[in-house]
């Protein structure tokens, strides 16, 4: 098993980072085939072999994914195009 952590600081208020957040779960729900639901501040989404959380604040995004066996040894390539991702998410709409 895989695991992958990326902490995102961002500006946005509450509500923008957890659109943002949203959108993230979106492309994982197409892409991917994965269900999503918000438990409060936490973005919760699985999959056979994935799970995850996003936890979104005022100031920072946290996002832990698992990956099962079969998908860990993509841990490198699924890291870098989710923090990509991420970085794209939370910019400053300034």
């Amino acid at each position: 098993m895989a695991e992958i952590s990326i902490t995102h600081a961002h500006a946005l208020p509450l509500a923008a980072a957890k659109a943002a957040a949203q959108k993230i779960a979106d492309k994982l729900v197409s892409e991917y085939a994965m269900e999503s639901a918000w438990e409060g501040e936490v973005l919760t989404f699985s999959r056979a072999g994935v799970s995850g959380k996003l936890t979104v604040s005022g100031s920072v995004a946290q996002l832990n994914i698992s990956l099962g066996f079969l998908l860990a040894g993509f841990a490198p390539k699924i890291e870098q195009e989710v923090s990509r991702a991420m970085d794209k998410a939370f910019a400053s709409k300034a």
